[in-house]
């Protein structure tokens, strides 16, 4: 095998996982941060025709973002079939928070997930968090992976793709051919971007489309972007984006709805342009995307912008597929959960964004993670 390479962002939690599972398969590879080095982004859009990261080279092959049956193919598989007494699918600040409690229980656990840090890794900056004034989401995912590291548990970077009940035990399957099973269960397996929609987007993802900022900003210093979405996320985004880009359209379908003091914030900034009551009606451009059209929602009148990127703030959707009909989830997908986050399934408990419970911040759910690792524990030892 040739030389491997791993073009990456700082900020990019895909970019850490592919970096660490060629560390725990001991291959060698160079680390190149494109997020630094505009010459290596370059050659990595050559080489990819990916303005996304991460990007992964080894002879004449590429590898794009965690694509974990493509690594299991250049780099070899790990099965295995645990018996465990917890099994948490998810590493965001429920999951993270969940294994420490299970782990200072005493308890086996193990600890699936595609990445560590989950949707608080998108935050720019984290003004809530008792504790610190401020702290990026990276940073504060960080220290929880931290003394997540410190414990006795395992924890596997994979994507559960089925989760089954066999007799007393919980079976899951993992995208790269693994298997764990578990006495109980804790889902905190938390959401991903919602599309936006429009026709022909599939095309443009990594092509000028992203979903992820923190990953993919970096790579458009000094070029012209758009952030779609009027809440909190997309306002914060728009802000930081506009110490990086050139220029930043922000498209809101409807009004601001993001906090006073990112609202006010927003007004003194010169080089971000608001456009309420707008949405995207289409996309442009050949290879990449070059151009949008907006239309106003009130004139339906048409408006084209040319840029270089737009980023899609416009909110989240639960990640449960892989659950079936395994446990009640609420019309729009999410885990139906008590106020001590069990199921309807005994064994499995569920906490953090994923669930029913309201209030989509940090705190909450690392608080929720905590009671759902609690009631593991009280689950088990009345078995």
């Amino acid at each position: 095998m040739g030389i491997v390479r791993v073009y990456f962002t700082d900020n990019c939690p895909y970019c850490k996982m592919v970096k660490a599972f060629l560390d725990k398969r001991h291959v060698t590879y160079q680390a190149i941060n494109v997020g630094q080095d505009r010459e290596a982004a370059a050659e990595m859009v050559k080489i990819s025709g990916q303005y996304g990261v991460p990007v992964l080279t080894v002879d004449d092959q590429f590898v794009i973002g965690f694509d974990t049956p493509r690594l299991e193919e250049l780099f070899g598989t790990e099965k295995k079939a645990d018996v465990v007494d917890v099994l948490i699918i998810g590493a965001g600040p429920a999951g993270l928070t969940a294994g420490v409690y299970c782990a200072r229980k005493m308890l086996s656990t193990e600890l699936v997930s595609e990445n560590i840090g989950g949707q608080a890794m998108e935050s720019w900056a984290i003004e809530n968090y008792m504790g610190y004034r401020m702290i990026s989401g990276n940073d504060l995912m960080k220290k929880f992976e931290e003394q997540v590291r410190e414990q006795s548990l395992r924890l596997n970077l994979d994507r559960v793709e089925t989760l089954v009940q066999e007799g007393d035990h919980y079976l899951a399957t993992t995208a790269t051919g693994g298997t764990v099973q578990a006495r109980a269960v804790v889902v905190a397996s938390g959401m991903h971007p919602r599309p936006l929609g429009v026709e022909g987007e599939d095309r443009y993802l990594g092509r000028g489309l992203s979903v992820c900022t923190t990953c993919d900003g970096p790579l458009f210093r000094e070029k012209k972007i758009a952030i779609v979405g009027g809440g909190n996320a997309a306002v914060q985004t728009a802000i930081e984006m506009s110490k990086i880009a050139s220029s930043v359209s922000l498209i809101v379908r409807t009004e601001l709805k993001a906090d006073p003091p990112y609202i006010k914030k927003l007004g003194t900034i010169p080089n971000i342009t608001v456009h309420q009551h707008h949405v995207i009606a289409k996309l442009h451009g050949d290879l990449f995307l070059d151009q949008i059209t907006i239309k106003d929602t009130t004139t339906e009148k048409e408006t084209d912008i040319l840029l270089d990127g737009v980023f899609a703030e416009i909110g989240w959707l639960p990640n449960t597929g892989f659950l079936g009909d395994l446990v009640t989830l609420t019309g729009d997908g999410k885990i139906v959960v008590d106020e001590n986050c069990h199921t309807n399934r005994p064994g499995i408990f569920a906490a953090g964004d994923v669930t029913s419970i309201k209030g989509n911040q940090i705190i909450i759910a690392a608080g929720e993670g905590a009671k759902a690792a609690l009631e593991a524990y009280r689950y088990l030892t009345r078995l």
